[in-house]
């Protein structure tokens, strides 16, 4: 009866541990997740960077004839819809996934002509396919035979918005259009 009563205790205990201790782990696992360390003109920036504003992350390339800029332009218009004192602490950040072609100055001016709070970034090509992978995202390179540009990207495109605590907040696609985006950062901008 003694060793019944022993492992229902310790049964208990252990329940109560995992019910205590998983959102914590979960937490912990989302941040390593979503984590990143990449250079920007002003030096290196990690997701912890930015605790305690919200961060828009976005993978692209500045070669890109229209889905970055179409993104990046539906992300600037939503923030320009809210008054200045509002997304004072919101940051776009976008990490070229092209690091041969996107210099560290052309990626700060290519982000700041969307909007003052965006950022450029990039790093190597090792670091950028952990944290696409990381991210679920996806990107590759397309050779194109005599074109002037050399090649292409092919890449998922997505809008990963994440609240001041670094807590993934919505995930949102190339063919959201502004209105949800708008929606979007009405509901963390509170």
């Amino acid at each position: 009866m003694n060793t019944f009563f022993k492992l229902g205790i310790s049964f208990i205990v252990a329940v109560v541990l995992i019910t205590i201790l998983k959102p914590y782990v979960d937490d912990y696992n989302e941040q390593k997740q979503y984590d990143f360390k990449v250079n920007t003109i002003d030096g290196e920036i990690t997701k912890k960077s930015f605790k305690g504003k919200y961060l828009a992350v976005y993978f692209g390339y500045t070669f890109c004839p229209d889905v970055c800029p179409t993104s990046l332009s539906s992300l600037a218009h939503a923030l320009n819809s809210f008054p200045k004192e509002k997304t004072k602490d919101f940051v776009g950040l976008f990490i070229s996934v092209d690091p041969d072609r996107d210099t560290l100055k052309n990626l700060k001016e290519y982000a700041q002509y969307f909007h003052p709070n965006f950022v450029g970034a990039t790093s190597t090509k090792e670091n950028i396919d952990d944290i696409t992978s990381r991210y679920r995202s996806y990107y590759s390179k397309i050779e194109l035979e005599g074109s002037a540009m050399d090649y292409s990207v092919a890449h998922t495109s997505y809008i990963y918005i994440f609240d001041k605590n670094g807590n993934l907040k919505a995930k949102l696609d190339h063919f959201s259009d502004p209105s949800k985006i708008k929606t979007t950062l009405e509901e963390i901008l509170k």
